[in-house]
């Protein structure tokens, strides 16, 4: 993030004094050339001051006499060197460099100057000049015509010139880049400091330690990042304890079968048992495990489900109707008057979830029903909610082991006869309705003063559009 910023600062500005250099030269090299043109017109001028006209008629011929003052200013620096020219009425070399290229050009319509003079860019001997051209006005008594004057300097000294301004500029443009640079270092040094303070934190932290990062003397800017890493790691510290809790309750609870396992087994080996009822009383304690082990993981899926995100819509009613059918076997054997009603209700959750919320809840009326009496099972809309009611004529649980009975591996007993028994039904059921954001209550159906049954109650949000 630094070299992002420190590059995202200077490349810019790096390349503004490139495009601003390469301008500089071009501007140095016209002014250069302004100020040596004025000197290139003064003489020609000076040299046009000096022409005259001889002879008559035919005869009549243009005479230039050149003074050391004409060239002096160029003279004066030997970096430069000056060459001139003096062409007649006819065009013919009155005096000067006779191989100077003739000029070819015209006179600019509206010119810097006030003479017909004008400027532009040749190659004398292989090396580039810049000339003036001026032409000049000569008469006498006896005649009139007009000269041309033509004036040379090579470029050295408007190079130099040119260069020397852009050196200087360049030494200017290099300390302020170089300031640029060690504010910006400073700057970004600076306003990266709480990432790196942020960084060291977190590295300096436990291997455990998920507490939230504390927010108040954070930038404004990193609050969002802050926020969302304490939201993660909240995440993070309910399943790590999740799992700690699983890991325990597994450890836990299966230590207890497979002891009781082994003591059988160990038993059948000593001949203190038939071989059969050995066999069947292990059987029944593997079953009794299996069970355990399947509602265990099933409790671990729900908060694995909960970890993915939104789920998709399902109709609560169809899979009520099919875990019903599921169950058929076990309603016969209890000769339960079982009746089902449903009204189509879509409702966001896995199918799975839906599923086995269903089945442990009915699982659970069906085993503590009484023989021959009815079980309802009914599936209606109240308001934004869908409601599972699930109604045995059992003996109802008192309000003091309501709650408890949520919790793992809770049990209670009703009229002294269990209802739930020691598992993990009820505490599935739980996590699930809390999951898809409903709620689930064990409520004591009374008659005349006298509880005739327990009703479960499941409540989830409709989905306006399942669509």
């Amino acid at each position: 993030m630094r070299s992002r910023l420190l590059w995202g600062i200077l490349l810019p500005v790096l390349a503004i004094v490139a495009v601003n250099t390469v301008s500089l030269y071009r501007q140095a090299l016209e002014s250069a050339d302004v100020a040596y043109d004025r000197t290139l017109l003064a003489s020609a001028k000076s040299i046009g001051e000096l022409l005259d006209v001889t002879g008559e008629g035919e005869q009549l011929r243009l005479q230039s006499t050149v003074l050391y003052s004409a060239l002096e200013p160029f003279e004066a620096d030997n970096r430069s060197r000056m060459f001139y020219k003096v062409t007649g009425f006819k065009g013919e070399a009155v005096s000067g460099y006779e191989d100077l290229p003739a000029w070819h050009g015209k006179i600019p319509d509206k010119g810097a100057y006030a003479a017909l003079v004008d400027f532009y860019n040749d190659t004398y001997h292989g090396e580039p000049v810049r000339v003036a051209v001026l032409l000049q006005p000569v008469s006498d008594l006896e005649g009139r015509g007009m000269a041309t004057i033509q004036v040379a300097e090579t470029l050295e000294l408007r190079h130099t010139l040119a260069r020397q301004i852009l050196i200087d500029t360049l030494w200017r443009q290099a300390a302020l880049v170089a300031v640029i640079v060690l504010v910006v270092v400073i700057v970004v040094q600076r306003a990266t400091r709480p990432v790196s303070d942020l960084s060291a934190l977190m590295n300096a932290r436990g291997a455990n330690d998920l507490s939230p990062l504390q927010t108040l003397d954070a930038p404004h800017e990193l609050a969002p990042l802050l926020d969302a890493t304490n939201q993660v790691m909240a995440r993070l510290a309910h399943l790590l304890e999740h799992q700690k809790r699983f890991v325990r309750d597994a450890s836990h609870q299966l230590r207890t079968p497979l002891a009781v396992l082994k003591t059988q087994l160990q038993s059948a080996l000593r001949g203190d048992v038939e071989p059969v009822q050995a066999l069947h009383e292990m059987n029944h304690t593997v079953t009794r495990a299996t069970e355990l082990a399947n509602q265990m993981l099933a409790l671990a899926k729900v908060e694995q489900l909960r970890q993915q995100g939104d789920a998709p819509v399902l109709d609560w009613a169809g899979v009520t109707r099919a875990v019903a059918l599921d169950l058929a076997p076990l309603l016969a054997g209890q000769r339960l008057d079982f009746s089902i009603a449903t009204t189509p209700s879509p409702v966001r959750a896995h199918e799975w979830a839906l599923r086995e919320l269903v089945r442990n809840l009915l699982h659970n009326a069906i085993k503590h029903a009484p023989g021959g009496t009815a079980l309802a099972v009914t599936l209606a809309h109240e308001g934004r909610d869908a409601v599972l009611r699930i109604e045995d004529h059992g003996p109802g649980i008192p309000a003091e082991l309501r709650q408890r009975l949520f919790q793992p591996f809770a049990a209670g007993s009703g009229a002294g006869d269990p209802h739930i028994g020691s598992g993990l039904g009820l505490a599935i059921g739980q996590e699930i309705v809390l999951s898809l954001s409903g709620s689930l209550a064990l409520d004591n159906r009374v008659d005349a003063g006298r509880i005739v049954g327990l009703a479960a109650v499941v409540r989830l949000p409709l989905v306006d559009n399942p669509a």
